[in-house]
């Protein structure tokens, strides 16, 4: 409990969580990399992601999959469940959905590499599934993401009905 209280988490094992449903970012919290020398990937998927169309305000449902290589920090999984909760009544494309969720980690996490993944349900029969990704520049994950990006998608699920 003292390493939680140190590392400044308020959201692991608390009973009074707040399931914001207005986009908030500041909902992120970080812990110490323990690892810091050693590269290895951290991956979260969310099958329950929800947002709005922007234009019609219909809801979107998407699993969003994170996965990323941290440097100083990671992100507590808690946090990142309630802050993805939060796009509930957010109103953005699918595209700008996942952009937002890489550049908002991006900017608490620093990692060396981080990419993400959505796979919206098809509404008006086709599905979107945007993809993005990003290297810290000047390392050699900085030539990582851009083959990963040229390489992205080469095989392509089969997509029946989702």
């Amino acid at each position: 409990m003292s390493d939680r209280k140190n590392e400044g988490l308020t959201k692991l094992g608390s009973e009074m969580n707040s399931y914001e449903s207005d986009y908030n970012p500041e909902l992120l919290e970080t812990f110490s990399n323990k690892h810091p020398e050693n590269d290895y990937f951290v991956k979260f998927n969310c099958p329950e992601f929800t947002s709005l169309c922007p234009i019609t305000g219909q809801p979107d449902f998407a699993t969003i999959t994170i996965s990323y290589v941290p440097d100083k920090v990671l992100v507590e999984s808690k946090s990142l469940k309630l802050y993805l909760f939060s796009f509930r009544n957010h109103g953005d494309f699918h595209e700008d959905c996942v952009n937002i969720i890489m550049k908002d980690l991006i900017a608490k996490l620093s990692p060396k590499y981080i990419e993400v993944t959505g796979k919206f349900l098809p509404r008006g029969g086709i599905s979107i599934d945007p993809y993005c990704n990003y290297g810290k520049p000047e390392t050699r994950w900085e030539s990582i993401a851009w083959e990963r990006m040229t390489r992205h998608d080469m095989y392509p699920e089969r997509v029946d009905n989702r």
